[in-house]
């Protein structure tokens, strides 16, 4: 690894994290896999020998569970959904390398070779801890087969985390009041050996790589109070059947979060098995210098920056909600075991629909499949989720705002450019004219390839598709001003402008690739270029264009309003629908089920209903509700949902602890105006004060704000 810009001379791998094997996808979903299909195109584009791999996450205890209520195998039911994530990424141009899984036989060998290293290099021990136990069932019960009260915040909670409250990690034997989820009666704690993985030996090393890492400003700060603060130790078995044995015990699996991440490295295994290490050497990838022995402290062998040396530019592309596991427990898991480091983790923020989060168990999403049925192109969303907004931002779909974008954006700057010039240079040269391009033409299309790498460079996804729309934009003021069909035909200027036009279009093809290979390909055909513009390499767009061409076709249409209401009243018949049947006591989101998150992106219950008891006037004008401005925001250590905010409310500046710390960018908060109960008594949260209450909406915690100017101190009446 280099932390040099790109394109190095390392090969680099580009993954995206398991989608879980265990529902059907929504658009969702698609963000991370969307953005790293266009991040890896992007870096091919450069010049930058990549390796784009994912897989299905197969094991776990939402699987095993499920399996059981379908009555079949889990191996049978995480295999169904595997083939359909195998069908459906295609549909979207999101085109893996290659797409393994975790229940392959190369992943299977791959996680047991690596947790062996980790046992010969010392970084494994046993530990007798309390484990969860039904007495009528006779069985542990590991994760999700137990449920009870947080220790920490005294919430509901599962087996695993604290999901309705304080949102922290929890080990096996730390819930109390433990209930069994297969008999419904109390279960009961005995004490059972399991494996730990001494986290806490790498310290040093992790504090040195946090520093690092490059990517998301999420991913780069979230982690630090993991890592800065007290280390714990990791337990890396559970009591189930179906997962990856642990080597040499017969009753106990590794925890799905051990062999999760492997595939990225067994996936890239598989693409070197099938190409030949001529054309992708996975170990020049992942194998860092040396055996992959470290020293007592972490520290290991090194280069001058304190990193591992050897591997290549390994980039993950992931959901915010686990961060954690690819900033922590991962990194030291290849640190112990020898493998090279990531360079980079870019992480997702969440996606709402019309404001509201999804919730498949009351059909409230878009569906991959859906969106497809309905005709809309794999481009007109991949270009919605790449450009509306920073990658690690929150994103809401809805509809309308979709059809706006497609309509302004895609037809009306980027279409209508492509379609008026090619159509010009073809009706009135044959193609494009023999002169050559102006040199104001050609310095904008390099500030244009600037941009694009630039954005490669800052992992911004969004960047790289704007530096074509800006292109495109330029093009349109170009030609408009321009006004070649005033020229007459032997003025040298009509064939300067247009030869101009076409070179900026065919520019536009290349640079837009990553983003909308579709549309891309359609420009190349237009312009009847030779080769695949799949293949082509950031100096095409200054390559001469074709001379000859037919006139084009048009790139996008446009969404006529009417659309808009049709798929508004069809998602509302659905959730109407799904909300009377009420087939689910629970919300049975692909994401929500997963022991780790998902895909990234956070279900929300469904809207309560509105209370029938009714407050009187003066009882609402006792609340003091203010308008305050963010000053700092940190996290609170140990607590994995809580973070700290210091608030200036005109009069004084308040401590406020609120449960955002997964929902939002803590350092994009700063500056943000929010509205706080001010009056409202003192808590004690983690050990942290709170004096007083932020105001947001719903599930993803959708901070409530002022329109106009509000100063801080402002009441709120």
């Amino acid at each position: 690894m280099s932390h040099e810009d790109f394109p190095t001379e390392d090969p680099a791998v580009v993954t995206c994290g398991l989608p879980y094997a265990n529902g059907d996808l929504h658009i969702g979903h698609l963000r991370t896999y969307v953005g790293g299909d266009i991040y890896s195109r992007a870096l091919k584009r450069l010049g930058q020998e990549t390796a784009f791999v994912s897989g299905s996450d197969m094991h776990g205890t939402p699987v095993a569970v499920n399996a059981a209520e379908e009555g079949v195998t889990p191996e049978e039911f995480a295999l169904r959904h595997h083939e359909r994530y195998e069908e459906t990424f295609p549909k979207f141009d999101v085109e893996f390398d290659n797409y393994g899984h975790t229940h392959d036989e190369t992943n299977l060998e791959t996680t047991q070779e690596i947790v062996r290293t980790l046992e010969e290099e010392g970084y494994v021990y046993e530990k007798e801890i309390p484990v969860a136990y039904d007495p009528e069932a006779d069985q542990w019960l590991p994760d999700r087969f137990v449920e009870g009260a947080c220790p920490y915040c005294g919430e509901h909670a599962r087996g695993d985390e604290c999901d309705e409250g304080c949102g922290r990690h929890l080990e096996p034997g730390e819930i109390e009041d433990p209930v069994s989820t297969v008999t419904g009666n109390a279960a009961e704690y005995r004490n059972r050996e399991h494996k730990f993985f001494a986290v806490s030996d790498l310290q040093e090393y992790l504090v040195e790589f946090i520093d690092r890492l490059e990517g998301t400003s999420n991913a780069q700060n979230q982690p630090r109070e993991w890592i800065e603060g007290e280390l714990q130790d990791w337990c890396i078995t559970r009591d189930m059947d179906w997962g990856v044995d642990y080597p040499g015990e017969e009753d106990l699996v590794l925890y799905v979060w051990v062999d999760a991440p492997i595939e990225y490295i067994s996936s890239t295994k598989q693409y070197t098995e099938r190409v030949g290490s001529d054309v992708f050497d996975w170990e020049a990838a992942w194998k860092a210098s040396g055996s992959g022995a470290v020293d007592g402290d972490g520290a290991g062998g090194s280069d001058g920056a304190g990193g591992p040396t050897g591997g290549g530019e390994i980039v993950h592309i992931i959901g915010r909600d686990i961060i954690q596991h690819h900033t922590v427990f991962w990194p030291a898991m290849l640190r112990a075991a020898g493998y090279a480091e990531p360079r980079a983790v870019m992480a997702s923020g969440f996606i709402t629909l019309e404001g509201k989060g999804f919730s498949t168990s009351r059909d409230r999403a878009v569906w991959a499949d859906e969106y497809l049925d309905e005709g809309f192109r794999p481009d007109l969303l991949r270009y919605y989720l790449a450009t509306n907004g920073g990658f690690q931002q929150d994103v809401d779909f809805s509809w309308g705002r979709f059809r706006e974008r497609v309509n302004n954006e895609l037809v009306g700057t980027v279409g209508n450019f492509v379609y008026r010039s090619l159509l010009f240079a073809a009706r009135e040269f044959g193609g494009s004219p023999d002169v050559d391009v102006s040199e104001d033409v050609r310095a904008r299309i390099e500030t244009a390839i600037e941009e694009f790498e630039a954005g490669v460079n800052e992992y911004s996804v969004r960047a790289v598709g704007e530096s074509a729309v800006r292109l495109a934009q330029f093009g349109n003021e170009y030609i408009q001003r321009n006004e070649p069909w005033k020229l007459d035909d032997d003025d040298p200027e009509k064939a300067r402008v247009i030869r101009d036009c076409v070179q900026i279009a065919k520019a536009v093809a290349v640079l837009f690739e990553p983003v909308t290979p579709e549309a891309a390909e359609n420009i190349w055909s237009d312009l009847n270029e030779d080769g695949d513009v799949h293949a082509a390499g950031i100096d095409a767009a200054l390559d001469p264009a074709t001379q000859a061409f037919d006139e084009p076709t048009e790139l996008f249409e446009k969404i006529p309003a009417e659309r808009v209401e049709e798929l508004n009243e069809k998602l509302e018949e659905r959730v109407e629908a799904a909300t009377e049947d009420d087939h689910s006591g629970a919300d049975d989101d692909t994401d929500g089920d997963r022991e780790d998150g998902g895909a990234g992106n956070a279900s929300a219950a469904d809207l309560e209903p509105i209370a029938d008891e009714r407050i009187g006037f003066e009882d609402f004008q006792a609340l003091d509700i203010r308008v305050g401005e963010i000053v700092a925001a940190e996290g609170v250590e140990g607590a994995d949902k809580l973070a700290k905010l210091t608030v200036d409310i005109g009069l004084e500046e308040r401590q406020i602890v609120a449960g955002i710390k997964q929902l939002h960018d803590l350092d994009s908060l700063v500056g943000e105006t929010i509205v706080v109960v001010a009056n409202l008594e003192k808590a004690e949260l983690f050990g942290v004060e709170s004096n007083g209450m932020l105001l947001a909406a719903g599930e993803q915690a959708d901070l409530l704000t002022t329109h106009g100017d509000a100063v801080p101190g402002t009441k709120i009446r």
